[in-house]
């Protein structure tokens, strides 16, 4: 069913996991309130039924609150957006590749009581884990076709220059995109582009850098060349827009 005559404005967040996007949610929450913002309290428990990855929740949730909801958020691709039959305005935030690898491996050591005292490396070392959430990550958010898409962000893939180009193509076609490292930029863009009131930034679901060896920085680099040039291509965009 598409929106009807008069909707108001929503927006879709391809939010990529550790690139401040819990930030950026909490603020949208100011804006839109917390009924607003996809997902919501009333969606279920992050840590339980995982309303932020699984589609599945996603789309039942959709067919009870469409009205109420002014953004999707949440680690879903880009393609996610087709299957919801509605007008959005696109945005997402990206990260070095190699700073957002780190920094998720530091977050599963902190939410994985198991893995607390496993190194870094061994972490990284984990295929499946690898796999799913590490590998070209951002490239696949922004390239994944929903025929293909299985199981959301998890959805293995075999990598190739053609879905960097796909990757390059989407993300020059979102309405508004920004950089990690200058979150605060992207959202006052958010507030002068969409008049927005997002309040003072906030600093939520960081981990705390720690040492790693430089061999290590350019393993990930050497392991993730789709994501560096997308990265990379991403800085040069933003800087000719400004």
């Amino acid at each position: 069913m598409p929106d009807r005559p008069g909707t108001p404005r929503r927006f879709f967040f391809v939010h990529i996991q550790k690139t401040g996007g819990i930030s950026l949610y909490m603020r949208m929450q100011r804006q839109f309130g917390r009924e607003g913002v996809y997902p919501a309290p009333s969606d279920g428990d992050p840590d339980e039924v995982a309303p932020q990855l699984f589609t599945r929740i996603l789309l039942e949730r959709w067919r009870a609150r469409r009205d109420e909801i002014r953004i999707v958020t949440g680690h879903f691709p880009l393609c996610t957006a087709e299957l919801l039959n509605a007008d959005f305005s696109f945005l997402t935030v990206l990260r070095d590749p190699v700073e957002r690898t780190l920094s998720y491996l530091r977050h599963h050591r902190v939410t994985t009581p198991k893995d607390r005292d496993t190194p870094l490396e061994e972490l990284y070392e984990d295929a499946p884990r690898f796999k799913m959430f590490i590998e070209n990550q951002m490239v696949k958010m922004l390239s994944l076709d929903a025929s293909e898409m299985t199981n959301g962000l998890m959805t293995p893939v075999d990598f190739d220059r053609g879905r960097l180009r796909k990757a390059k193509r989407a993300l020059k076609g979102l309405d508004t995109f920004g950089l990690q490292e200058d979150l605060e930029g992207f959202a006052q863009e958010l507030e002068r582009r969409y008049g927005w009131d997002l309040g003072p930034p906030v600093h939520e679901n960081a981990t705390r850098p720690t040492p790693v060896p430089d061999s290590f920085r350019a393993r990930i680099r050497e392991d993730n060349p789709l994501d560096v040039e997308l990265y990379e291509y991403a800085r040069k965009l933003l800087s000719r827009r400004s």
